[in-house]
């Protein structure tokens, strides 16, 4: 298998173990570099399915430390070049096995994590497994932290979970008293819950000059849906304020920041109504993202407006 068919984090892994091999003086790269390498990823996917399964990450960190230092080491200037093992290749393929099965078009760090558990006849796979991870119990998160989002690029990861890195939920901060009460603002959140309680034409706009509460609205409403203090049809809603900051800071490539917010729009969609969306500073979203012949911003929202 070629390593255009992993992802930038699964290469970068890569790279990273073999990093790992040659200052130890290993002439071959083994899983257990892999994992190493996964784990000093904090940011990674793999950090958070060992999290998630109850792990603990550190003695997982220490037993890959140990595993290494047994390895054989070539002494001297005589390493050459660090390759992969029969067991590295091993775990490459039926990574991309679990691809297949996913229908993933590149094999991710989750799917290297899944074929590591898979070979457990392999040192990683039996530490893992004594550990209390299984291929079961990484499915069952990856359904939970990817949703119905597959592998079709080579970034993936900023798709998943979407809505937590690019918003705030009003209603958790509420109830985590990190949002101050609203006061006198009672006829405009009164007239927007009458707007969010049509069944079409339901998305209200806020208009007023910066700084007059048109932000306190919202956090008002997130207020009176912690409280109960609403319509019954509203009662179950979250309110998730996106943060367009978030989600163009770090957009490089060309088409990576509509990626994102297609994300966005698709976990709100999934919820089917359970959420509404306030976008502050709407304005910001005509002609962001938009590239030479692309769509910006505003215009991928339309039909999403249109439909309420």
């Amino acid at each position: 298998m070629t390593l255009e068919k992993l992802t930038i984090k699964a290469q970068d892994a890569i790279g990273h173990a073999r990093e790992i091999a040659s200052e130890n003086g290993n002439q071959q790269i083994e899983p257990v570099h892999i994992l190493s390498a996964l784990l000093k990823d904090k940011d990674g996917l793999v950090q958070t399915i060992l999290k998630k399964a109850g792990l603990n990450l550190p003695a997982v960190d220490t037993s890959m430390t140990h595993e290494i230092n047994r390895l054989p080491k070539i002494q001297g200037g005589g390493l050459g070049q660090v390759y992969l093992s029969n067991q590295s290749q091993t775990v490459l393929n039926q990574a991309m096995k679990f691809a297949y099965t996913l229908k993933d078009e590149y094999v991710s760090t989750e799917h290297l994590l899944l074929a590591m558990v898979k070979e457990n006849d392999q040192t990683v796979g039996k530490i893992l497994t004594e550990m209390g991870l299984n291929e079961e119990t990484i499915m069952k998160i990856l359904k939970e932290v990817r949703g119905s989002q597959r592998v079709t690029d080579q970034t993936p990861e900023d798709k998943y979970q979407a809505l937590k890195k690019y918003g705030r939920d009003l209603n958790e901060l509420t109830r985590l008293g990190k949002l101050d009460p609203v006061v006198g603002r009672d006829e405009e959140i009164r007239r927007v819950l009458q707007v969010l309680s049509r069944r079409t034409k339901n998305n209200p706009v806020l208009i007023g000059e910066p700084g007059v509460g048109k932000t306190a609205i919202a956090e008002g409403i997130a207020h009176r849906i912690v409280s109960g203090d609403i319509p019954e049809n509203l009662k179950t809603k979250r309110i998730v304020s996106l943060d367009m900051g978030a989600l163009i800071a770090g957009a490089k490539f060309r088409g990576e920041f509509e990626e994102r917010l297609k994300a966005v729009l698709k976990e709100v969609t999934d919820a089917q109504g359970e959420i509404i969306l306030f976008i502050d500073e709407l304005h910001t979203l005509v002609g962001a993202g938009a590239a030479e012949g692309a769509v910006d911003a505003a215009n991928m929202l339309k039909p999403a407006l249109a439909r309420g």
